[in-house]
């Protein structure tokens, strides 16, 4: 059964700042099994949800060699979940596990594989992991490489977004940004370079009704806001515009009439999980403020029969657990 926790929900009117009313979204915890579980990623897939996280001891390894593990599980309704899969490799720290369907109809998800000695990071590598067309299995996760036989070590493919039988995601662990694409979820190369400053890295890719790429990426140094990036096919190049916000995992979608939503972390007064509304990346304003505080956000996000599905993680009720909810799109704009 949901639990029922009271959010801010802003109803912007047509005065920016004025807020015509409240109203109550129902947020669930739904899996707090580990001591740690977090960095989530939602997708529906053959008439369900899928939720994929982290699970671990604490937010990295603690030097006891408790590497992270990847749980996916399950919902047909957004409220009865059940477990589907736990993906882990020995002597890899598995994390940020992101969902995608491939053009063949698999579910992909695509990891972070760090490498700890101790508690000291000493490199990482991708790693991939597909499911059977039931969607209930899935294989051991293997290493990414890239299309010249070279092993993406030093790599981190945040997330993939298929579009026209190819699969695009944002290199970000190099010393530079790279778009990066795929025809089989295993081999990469890269496309372009992405000329950004202020330590870009976590980066999501979707695609508008006219084919143009958008790419919301987090920034970590300087003035830190997050930065919009364009580019059409054959997205060699690039133009940037700057949000208003610092947004800390970084997810974002288009409704039906090309409006955005963005969920992330935002930092003002302290950390907390948002979601952010508006016509494009100038205008967003912060529509809801979701129950969260110290260790939190990176959200999954669906939009199905006109609501958004949202997942996310936080610690705001001591241990660090997953959540979910679900927002009328109306009640958004």
């Amino acid at each position: 059964m949901m639990k029922r926790i009271a959010v801010l929900l802003l109803l912007m009117s047509a005065k920016p700042g004025l807020c015509q009313q409240t109203a109550d979204v129902a947020v669930a915890k739904i899996w707090d099994e580990s001591q740690h579980n977090a960095f989530t990623d939602l997708i529906r897939f053959d008439g369900k949800f899928y939720c994929s996280f982290r699970e671990g001891a604490a937010h990295v390894p603690n030097g006891e060699g408790t590497d992270g593990v990847v749980r996916i599980i399950s919902s047909v309704d957004g409220e009865n979940w059940q477990d589907v899969a736990v993906l882990a490799k020995e002597g890899l720290d598995l994390r940020d596990p992101k969902l995608s369907i491939t053009p063949s109809g698999q579910l992909m998800v695509i990891m972070g594989g760090s490498i700890y000695a101790g508690s000291r990071l000493t490199g990482f590598i991708p790693q991939v992991s597909f499911s059977d067309k039931s969607g209930m299995h899935f294989s051991y996760p293997e290493d990414v490489a890239f299309d010249d036989g070279s092993m993406a070590l030093g790599s981190w493919i945040w997330r993939i977004t298929w579009h026209d039988g190819v699969g695009y995601g944002i290199d970000y662990g190099a010393s530079a940004l790279y778009l990066v694409s795929t025809t089989d979820g295993k081999q990469f190369k890269r496309v372009s370079k992405l000329d950004l400053d202020g330590s870009p890295n976590e980066a999501t890719i979707r695609f508008d009704k006219n084919d143009t790429m958008h790419v919301l990426v987090r920034r970590e140094t300087g003035d830190r806001k997050a930065v919009m990036a364009t580019s059409q096919a054959p997205f060699t190049s690039w133009t940037y515009q700057k949000l208003a916000y610092q947004v800390g995992g970084p997810n974002f979608l288009f409704d039906k009439k090309q409006r955005l939503i963005v969920g992330g972390r935002l930092h003002k007064p302290a950390a907390y999980t948002a979601i952010l509304t508006g016509d494009g990346p100038s205008g967003l304003k912060e529509a809801v403020h979701l129950p969260s505080k110290g260790d939190n956000s990176y959200p999954g996000m669906v939009i199905h029969k006109n609501k958004l599905w949202f997942s996310y993680y936080s610690s705001h009720e001591g241990k660090t657990s997953i959540y979910f909810t679900t927002i009328p799109l109306k009640a958004l704009f």
